[in-house]
């Protein structure tokens, strides 16, 4: 007799086959800290609860009464389904029309504010503690929203009744092959991974790799104007990501566009690293990265010098570079640099700062020591839990629960696509850059041998900010100001981290603000601000040109196989690692 159950069964029994693998990961260092550093915390919370035992009270009653006078509402009526409400999850009329869901909302609400509050006005708290307490309670609270259980959530209580619980199967299959693909904490895919091809749809202006060596790949663009910049640019993204995010679609494509101005445009391209990588630390991205970079563009245009553009951690690696070859008393090389969202004074790193600390950070070394590396899907789904709702749990509601396949989206299949950081790297920016601030402090950092002086780069700088960044916080970086020896611009973009600088030229979406003096503090900064409309890349093209030669040159024209994107840009961290897992049985 033929057993119908069979396809469900073997996904239930491949779930719990991937439960039992992904689970056994928060044994790790990492995952063990936190636990304890939370037991601290909440154990602390509950001594400064009982030192005020009248405002103890004074909640409980007042939560009582809120509790009661809901109720009461939801009994007598139904809320007003034409009642605004804010919080995308709750955006179904069901959750104001229906009694029950609109009581199980508004209760929920009740709670979060309960336990903020509580936070908020607890007594004797160190204000680390209380922070962690802020965010990792607001983690806890965004994971049990109503809107994440079916039960409790009308739009996919309908559907599943409706579907006969066929999106649960759906949602499941999904659930069960992202679980695979997960390190130590679930990974949600974003988009349709099947529906971009790198060199087809994305990453496609047309161009060479014209060098490689065990650390990157050297892309060079061919030019689409009569005549081009003498100087060429140089293009440093971070090595945390792949470089692509500056050429998605051609509509929208950064590259693109910077060789329709008439640049020679190369872009740097990092390998995604294994464990044989262990030891490469954030020095060899200076020397046997950057440096060989500049020779190749070099031996490629004849020219010495270029203009620099470094996006995120490549605009610390690029000014980074400049300051060693200062260091070693040679001729900048890079003779201007554009900072995309780029920290040099780490002092205010945001929420990240919840993880910056001794205890935490020596767990994270101990790890990675053991892999040889940070896990780059590790990495994304940390920096996305800082905006948990909008980048995390409405994607778990949409895949695992409606069991929708995820829409087409070039940024998202970016954001997918990770990278690992060799362990030495990434305890050394950990440990140096985020925990001591080194990087700031003369000399407190050498690379091969050289103490890195930010204060020695005199190149003009021109930086470019997200007014609502959460990983490169604005007023932070704008202390990049101050550390530099050379003449600042800095612009202040709308939006965050990515949306931001990636705003097209053609785009009115967002817009930025200008202010010439940059000997102030960051607030007066802004309000003196002069606030333009559309894109910041025209304005940049305009600060360049004032520092271009005027010469112009015949286009440089690529021949031969224009192979770009490369190889390096297309290894997947899977990949990466099983490939890793093969050399060592070989071995």
């Amino acid at each position: 007799m033929m057993n119908n159950n069979a396809p469900f069964q073997d996904i239930i029994n491949s779930y719990f086959q991937a439960s039992e693998s992904w689970l056994g990961n928060f044994q790790q260092p990492t995952q063990s800290t936190i636990f304890k550093s939370q037991v601290e915390d909440w154990s602390a919370l509950a001594q400064s609860v009982t030192k005020n035992p009248t405002t103890v009270l004074e909640q409980q009653m007042n939560w009582w009464n809120q509790q009661i006078n809901l109720f009461n509402d939801c009994i007598l009526g139904a809320g007003d389904p034409n009642a605004p409400e804010k919080d995308p999850r709750f955006k179904d009329e069901s959750w104001a029309s229906n009694p029950l869901y609109h009581y199980i909302k508004e209760s929920y609400k009740l709670v979060c504010q309960s336990v903020q509050q509580t936070i908020d006005e607890a007594q004797d708290l160190d204000p680390d503690a209380k922070e962690r307490l802020e965010f990792f309670s607001r983690q806890f609270l965004n994971a049990m929203s109503p809107s994440n259980f079916v039960t409790t959530n009308p739009e996919i209580m309908k559907l599943t009744l409706e579907s006969n619980g066929s999106n649960l199967i759906k949602g499941l299959e999904q659930l069960q092959e992202d679980m695979t693909r997960s390190v130590d904490m679930l990974n949600i895919r974003m988009t349709d991974a099947e529906a971009f091809t790198l060199g087809e749809n994305i990453a496609a202006t047309p161009g060479k790799v014209v060098f490689k060596n065990h650390m990157f790949e050297l892309i060079q663009y061919q030019p689409t104007t009569e005549n081009v910049y003498k100087r060429p640019m140089m293009i440093v993204p971070p090595f945390v990501n792949k470089y692509y995010i500056m050429d998605l679609s051609q509509k929208r494509s950064f590259v693109k566009w910077l060789v329709d101005q008439g640049h020679t445009v190369f872009m740097v391209s990092w390998i995604n690293p294994d464990a044989t990588y262990s030891e490469t630390d954030f020095g060899t991205y200076v020397t046997d990265g950057l440096i060989p970079a500049l020779d190749a563009i070099e031996a490629a245009t004849g020219e010495r010098e270029v203009n620099g553009l470094g996006y995120c951690i490549g605009g610390t690696l690029l000014t980074a570079t400049m300051a060693y070859m200062a260091g070693k008393k040679r001729k900048q090389r890079i003779k201007s640099a554009t900072l995309l969202t780029t920290i040099l004074d780490f002092k205010q790193p945001g929420e990240l700062g919840i993880f910056i600390n001794d205890a935490m950070i020596s767990a994270i070394e101990a790890q990675n020591s053991v892999k040889g590396y940070m896990d780059g899907r590790q990495m994304a789904v940390s920096f996305s839990l800082l905006r948990e709702n909008s980048l995390y749990w409405n994607y778990y509601v949409t895949n695992y629960l409606k069991g929708e396949k995820p829409v087409a989206f070039d940024l998202l299949h970016w954001n997918c696509d990770n990278t690992n950081v060799p362990a030495a790297c990434h305890n050394q920016m950990l440990r140096q850059f985020y925990l001591e601030n080194k990087l700031s402090q003369p000399n407190a950092i050498e690379i091969d041998g050289v103490g890195i002086d930010l204060s020695k780069v005199k190149s003009p700088i021109y930086f470019l900010s997200a007014i609502e960044d959460h990983i490169a916080l604005w007023k932070g970086t704008y202390k990049g100001t101050e550390l530099l020896g050379g003449q600042s611009t800095f612009v202040l973009a709308e939006s965050g981290h990515i949306a931001g600088p990636m705003n097209h030229a053609n785009s009115t979406k967002y817009g930025y603000w200008t202010n010439p003096n940059v000997k102030t503090d960051a607030d007066t900064w802004l309000e003196a601000a002069d606030k333009q409309t559309g894109s910041w890349w025209p304005h940049w093209q305009e600060w360049l040109d004032t520092r271009n030669f005027s010469e112009k040159l015949d286009p440089r024209t690529l021949t031969g196989d224009l192979d770009a994107p490369g190889t390096y840009v297309k290894q997947r961290i899977e990949e990466v690692l099983a490939n890793d897992e093969e050399k060592k049985d070989v071995a």
